[in-house]
């Protein structure tokens, strides 16, 4: 069996966290060349690279900021069994950490999210934002516990995972008050024709629905921005600056925090949202609770 030297995993920790060899060694006591040997030793022992050089810093490379998460791991294990040997209590929480796409409604995300806090056993989320396709290679690597997504991992990703259907929602488009008064003069979704519009970008399975549901009703709206941020796309709506669509499942939230009306409602604008695991079964409490939620109280 290949045993991994803890005493390098320790260094390479002390590095990450303090940002760099020479703050490292100041905090450990020890020369520069014994920690920069050590972490050469590491990187032999697991096979990969750990950092890279940029200028005369270290910054960490995929591996390495694989590594340090389960190093942080490792040692607040430490941390809490000294504690415990000490007679002093420790609640360790459930950890969830889950992924969200850019693509994803903050909103959506947030009301799949919180049935997570209402667990009787203390839980830890961390949530991690960026590119679906990176998320699933997260996930993949056990670093992330679930994707939630409003698209499936599909075939031709490499990544072994099974999507969990939560639920879906129709489409709503909203405006600010000023706006939203002005389009009333014509019948939805006419009213849109010639009007400003703002919708998320291209890659979203929501624009691809929305393009084609313009073009089969011929429909002429002036489209003045397109946005990855749905959340930043709504404050733009909110100063008047064009319609938006989004959820009609969180259209109450939408109005509230937003200030904004509802315009029309599309049936057949429909966004379908997944949980996504490498599990075909899902097993964390966490994760069952807020696939749970979805069905029975956000997608009822």
């Amino acid at each position: 069996m290949d045993w991994l030297n803890y005493h390098h995993l320790l260094y390479f920790w002390a590095v990450a966290r303090e940002g760099s060899i020479s703050a490292a060694c100041q905090k450990l006591h020890l020369a520069q060349p014994t920690i920069s040997g050590q972490l050469k030793k590491l990187e032999e022992a697991v096979g990969q690279k750990l950092y890279d050089r940029v200028g005369r810093g270290l910054v960490l490379t995929d591996a390495g900021r694989t590594v340090f998460r389960y190093a942080d791991e490792i040692f607040s294990i430490g941390e809490e069994l000294k504690e415990a040997l000490k007679g002093r209590p420790t609640e360790r929480p459930l950890h969830l950490t889950v992924g969200v796409p850019d693509s994803l409604p903050k909103m959506i995300a947030y009301r799949l999210i919180e049935p997570a806090f209402r667990l009787d056993e203390k839980v830890h989320v961390e949530c991690r934002e960026g590119k679906l396709q990176e998320l699933l290679g997260e996930l993949a690597t056990h670093s992330v516990d679930v994707v939630l997504s409003d698209m499936q991992a599909a075939s031709f990703v490499s990544v072994r995972a099974f999507n969990h259907f939560l639920g879906e929602s129709d489409t709503a488009f909203y405006a600010a008050p000023e706006l939203a008064k002005r389009l009333s003069a014509a019948k939805f979704p006419q009213c849109l024709n010639g009007n400003p519009m703002l919708l998320p970008c291209g890659s979203s399975t929501l624009r691809r629905t929305i393009d084609h549901w313009i073009y089969k009703n011929e429909l002429r709206p002036e489209v003045v921005g397109d946005f990855e941020d749905t959340a930043l796309m709504k404050v733009f709506a909110q100063a008047g600056h064009g319609v938006i669509p989004a959820p009609s499942v969180v259209k109450e939230e939408i109005c509230y925090q937003y200030g904004l009306e509802v315009v029309g409602r599309v049936p057949e604008l429909i966004e379908r949202f997944y949980a996504i695991t490498v599990e075909r079964r899902i097993k964390h409490p966490a994760v069952i609770a807020l696939s749970e939620a979805a069905r029975s109280e956000l997608f009822s």
